[in-house]
């Protein structure tokens, strides 16, 4: 039964025997006509057209004729037994044997191995549609085969929750859920910052149309050029385009765009933090009252705190005792500090 259905599939696919072909051996006796010459064995009898009665022989078509369209009914015991026919069933056939399955997945008891015998045969059918699906998505910067993952974890579902009393087709019920699986997956890992769904839907927008302009002018389009395809201002444009850089993330040890040598990594070309940025706000407000110091007690300040002069020293300078010093530097630092706390 294995090779009869391998020749039917070739049947339904359009390719005849030879002339000189012999018919497999596991074809019935009653399907082979003996021919009274001693010729070679004819090929199996093609299914029926469609309004003929079942076991009516049809003529065999002419070299520039046709095939007809195959409508056979699958055995599904046959099918369990010999699990690798269905990568070799035509569509139609494929069709039949996957509502086959699923009907006889929801007579079994689940946690059985006949159970996950049947539904492993049933995602391993239905697999040419999840790839359908992933290729929708493959150039969002993530694994084709990690999406084609993601997908299956959707078929599953689908086969699980699936019930086909409801009058649906499996396949348009497991499309959406593949494709929710999906979106799920980029809503959920891929974006390294999360940002609204307005932009990332916009994004999407913006590299189709990206993409078809570029096919068109033969280059990459301006913001202006992308607002009057979408029909959005050039400001929402740019807005997009910077929810596009926060799609995936850099790491700084990566080597830097346009380092011929490979040394330079994206760490390196990164400002370092400036410390003295937060002290330009108290200098800029001392600077005034600083100007209005007596000149002696502005000097003592300036050899305290930026000449580093210990108060012997500042002492020395100035003619006065080290006593002296301190009692000045304290006055005018309580003076300075008073002044600062004064709202202007």
């Amino acid at each position: 039964m294995a090779v009869r259905l391998e020749y039917d599939a070739a049947v339904a696919r359009g390719k005849r025997p030879s002339a000189t072909a012999t018919e497999p051996a596991s074809v019935p006796a009653a399907d082979r006509a003996a021919d009274p010459g001693g010729h070679s064995a004819e090929p199996p009898a093609e299914l029926p057209e469609p309004g003929k009665p079942r076991g009516t022989r049809a003529a065999a078509p002419s070299d520039d004729e046709e095939p007809a369209p195959v409508t056979s009914a699958v055995n599904i015991d046959e099918l369990l037994a010999y699990p690798q026919l269905l990568n070799h069933l035509p569509t139609p056939l494929a069709r039949e044997a996957g509502d086959a399955l699923l009907a006889r997945l929801a007579a079994l008891e689940a946690g059985t191995a006949e159970h996950s015998y049947v539904r492993g045969l049933l995602v391993e059918l239905n697999l040419p549609m999840v790839r359908h699906a992933a290729g929708r998505y493959r150039r969002r910067g993530e694994p084709v085969e990690d999406i084609v993952q993601v997908g299956t974890i959707g078929l599953i579902k689908a086969i699980d929750r699936y019930e086909a009393d409801r009058g649906s087709s499996f396949m348009a019920y497991a499309m959406p859920t593949i494709i929710g699986e999906i979106k799920r997956f980029f809503r959920d890992t891929s974006w390294s910052v999360r940002v609204p769904r307005r932009l990332r839907e916009l994004r999407t927008e913006l590299l189709r149309a990206t993409d078809e302009l570029t096919a068109t002018l033969g280059r990459t389009p301006t913001p202006r050029e992308l607002a009057e395809r979408i029909g959005i201002t050039e400001e929402e444009v740019v807005e997009g385009l910077d929810a596009c850089t926060v799609y995936t993330a850099t790491s700084l040890d990566e080597t830097a765009y346009g380092d011929a040598e490979g040394q330079e990594t994206v760490g390196d070309r990164l400002g370092a933090e400036d410390h003295e940025l937060d002290l330009v706000e108290y200098r800029e407000a001392l600077r005034p009252l600083l100007a209005e110091l007596p000149g002696r007690e502005r000097a003592i300040l300036v050899m305290r705190f930026y000449g580093n002069l210990t108060q012997a020293q500042i002492g020395e300078r100035v003619g006065i005792s080290q006593m002296h010093v301190s009692r000045l530097l304290a006055r005018t630092l309580a003076s300075l500090r008073e002044r600062l706390m004064v709202p202007s």
